[in-house]
């Protein structure tokens, strides 16, 4: 199986795509529009207003970064927090696969999770800061 290792910068790629795009679309409506609501909703959970603007950022301009492999490692860190926040005040009552549950914030907080201690890998902005993929390691 040592053959499949080669391919794991695409995995990482690919879990890069998928959760960025995702955060983007979640934010999107935060950010453009939503804000208002959004704050309302924090603070209704018993949380500042002001931590929708972290929230919505995270979402959003974190899952820019994170799509670009940008500051990779940061902005999954922030998208991991909001998810845990998430799962926490709002998804936890629901059950893992009930209405509203948490197995999908669940599974974006774990690949932000991988994305956390494997990084962008070589397919990325921040393999370019480091001085190209041959050093991406």
């Amino acid at each position: 199986m040592r053959h499949l290792d080669r391919l794991q910068p695409l995995a990482l790629l690919a879990l890069r795509i998928v959760l960025g795009i995702i955060m983007i679309g979640h934010g999107h409506s935060k950010v453009f529009g939503g804000m208002s609501h959004h704050v309302q909703t924090v603070h209704n959970l018993g949380l500042p207003g002001w931590m929708a603007y972290l929230s919505a950022g995270a979402e959003f301009f974190g899952g820019i970064a994170v799509l670009a492999g940008a500051f990779t490692r940061f902005f999954a860190l922030a998208i991991f927090i909001d998810m845990a926040v998430a799962i926490t005040m709002v998804h936890w009552k629901n059950g893992l696969l009930g209405h509203g549950g948490y197995e999908f914030p669940l599974t974006l907080a774990t690949i932000a999770f991988a994305l956390i201690f494997y990084g962008a890998g070589p397919f990325a902005l921040d393999a370019l800061r480091r001085g190209g993929p041959a050093k991406s390691k």
